[in-house]
């Protein structure tokens, strides 16, 4: 259970009280945002995705899961149509983000299973994503909040974190990581991890960008519309959990230094 402690520590309860920076403060190159999900990498980075592509930064996004399980129960959108679908949205969104389809990887794992290290095929997810790491050499790193309530959100996190601890070559020691919360602005699922004496949180300023991430999100039609009408126990972002992600800033979070 929720208790009242737990929102009042976390650093979401006041996000206006978060310092303020501009794009500057990460603009590196290369850059990886890793989403666990198709549409994770717009919520919770696309502003900056649009932001570092404009500064001329290499923008790479790697998508872990299939996003198949949305609308298990569909018949109009069976798991391989589904699975398409949510691709293509990925690539429709990204586009607008001025990012090019060859920039995006989708990994394919299955979406709501993807794989802790107790789990059979978490090695190999840990590889793939080391071989990806060692092509591209990212300076910065967009990863999903460790502890989301999400299941698939946290083990994405212990997988790129297993295949960060395995690359040596041309991964930088002054690796940037920076996570960002999806979840966690659910009042219903709000851990007690998000707090200020964990983590240093901070606004990073998007509001030249801020209609350009909104139109990304509503690229991807399967999750914000009712495009996929018959499965009634589908998957759909509501107005409440949408309105979170649609300020002029976007919240990152970093180890305490």
């Amino acid at each position: 259970m929720l208790r009242n402690a737990d929102l009042e520590s976390s650093v979401l309860s006041s996000p206006e009280t978060l310092p303020l920076y501009s794009i500057e403060r990460i603009a590196q190159s290369p850059v990886l945002v890793v989403a666990p999900h198709p549409d994770d990498e717009c919520l919770g980075c696309g502003g900056a995705i649009a932001l570092l592509q404009s500064l001329g930064c290499n923008v790479q996004i790697l998508v872990v899961s299939d996003g198949a399980m949305s609308h298990p129960n569909s018949h109009k959108y069976p798991a391989a149509v589904l699975r398409s679908l949510r691709a293509a949205e990925t690539q429709s969104a990204m586009q607008i983000l001025g990012i090019e389809a060859s920039h995006i990887q989708f990994l394919g794992l299955p979406d709501g299973a993807v794989p802790t290290p107790e789990d059979p095929g978490f090695d190999e997810a840990v590889l793939a994503c080391w071989r990806y790491l060692e092509a591209i050499a990212p300076q910065v790193i967009f990863l999903p909040w460790r502890q989301d309530p999400h299941a698939d959100h946290r083990a994405t996190w212990q997988i790129l974190q297993a295949a960060l601890q395995q690359s040596h070559s041309g991964i930088s020691t002054a690796l940037r990581i920076l996570e960002y919360p999806i979840w966690d602005w659910d009042l219903t699922q709000r851990g007690d991890g998000l707090n200020p004496e964990m983590v240093n949180a901070w606004r990073l300023d998007i509001q030249t960008v801020v209609e350009l991430k909104q139109e990304a999100i509503a690229a991807y039609r399967s999750q914000t519309t009712e495009l996929i009408d018959d499965d009634p126990q589908g998957f759909r972002l509501s107005a409440d959990m949408l309105k979170h992600f649609s300020h002029p800033w976007e919240i990152y979070l970093e180890n305490q230094p």
